[in-house]
């Protein structure tokens, strides 16, 4: 008969924003608040209805946060990213670009939704200047002034072609349910990757290996499919993760039980005391 699982310890049950430095957390919460960009009930800002997201970058991914207007903690976080095992640059790269600090944009007008980046607008405004400078060296009008009006609008929509291609390279997983289970995955996949960190045993690494593919197979089934229709390989997945979190806390408490046994043994073995001379005796004169 096979023992249950114990539960994993209650450090890694849930991520919490920046939890080794909270002082980030902090000073990124006070931007929040200066720039009026927090989260209100409905989930958004008061900036063109987005929400002020706050990007904490890991190992495996990142996690975007929201800022609550009413200065608690978030519960979970508003989207997960997660890279492949076997990451490579490009897709570093790409995470690093979905995770990039969030662009402003200024409304068009007081009362329509319609938006664009601050990017955007600078773009607009030196375009107009060189196409009057155009103009005045003999460009066409009707090469220079078109020229002028498109150059924001590509400016605008270039960061979301990119965020479309960057996103084909990671699997970013949104909505309360999704985010909330692979939140627990990710708890328990931090606590195995700082229990390798902390060992130079084989075990405690390979379990962060597979981990790290369960997490990424998890994010694949949230990205595709409904909770409730991959419930049981999700279940399989978390089943899995919790196995080999348990499987590490018992090798670490084994390996900790052994080393301490053999201190003891160590303090309670009498030392060789040595004499002033060598055990056959003082060495003679010559």
């Amino acid at each position: 008969m096979t023992e249950p699982l114990r539960t994993p310890p209650p450090a890694t049950a849930r991520l919490r924003p920046f939890a080794d430095n909270p002082a980030r957390w902090d000073a990124e919460r006070s931007c929040a608040l200066q720039t009026g960009r927090i989260a209100y009930d409905t989930g958004s800002s008061s900036v063109a209805g987005e929400p002020y997201l706050v990007h904490e970058r890991t190992g495996w991914g990142w996690l975007a946060w929201t800022v609550p207007a009413d200065g608690s903690m978030p519960q979970r976080p508003h989207h997960i990213g997660v890279l492949p095992p076997s990451a490579t640059w490009t897709d570093r790269l790409a995470a690093r670009w979905l995770a990039r600090r969030q662009a402003g944009r200024m409304a068009l007008h007081a009362t329509s939704r319609g938006s664009l980046r601050y990017f955007a607008v600078a773009v607009g405004v030196i375009g107009c200047f060189t196409a009057i400078d155009a103009i005045t060296r003999g460009i066409p009008l009707g090469i220079a002034v078109p020229a002028a009006l498109l150059a924001p609008l590509l400016a605008d929509h270039l960061p979301d072609r990119l965020d479309l291609r960057a996103r084909q390279r990671v699997r970013v997983v949104q909505g309360a349910a999704a985010t909330g289970y692979l939140q627990r995955l990710a708890a328990c996949h931090t606590g195995l990757l700082r229990a390798a960190a902390d060992s130079d045993r084989h075990e405690p690494r390979r379990a962060a290996e597979i981990g790290r593919h369960l997490l990424w197979d998890a994010a694949g089934l949230l990205q595709r499919q409904d909770t409730r229709q991959a419930s049981p390989q999700l279940i399989a997945c978390e089943r899995l993760m919790l196995q080999l979190a348990d499987q590490v806390t018992q090798n670490t408490e084994h390996t900790t039980a052994q080393d301490a046994a053999a201190d003891v043994a160590r303090a309670h073995t009498p030392r060789r005391t040595r004499g002033p001379y060598p055990p056959w005796g003082p060495a003679g004169d010559a």
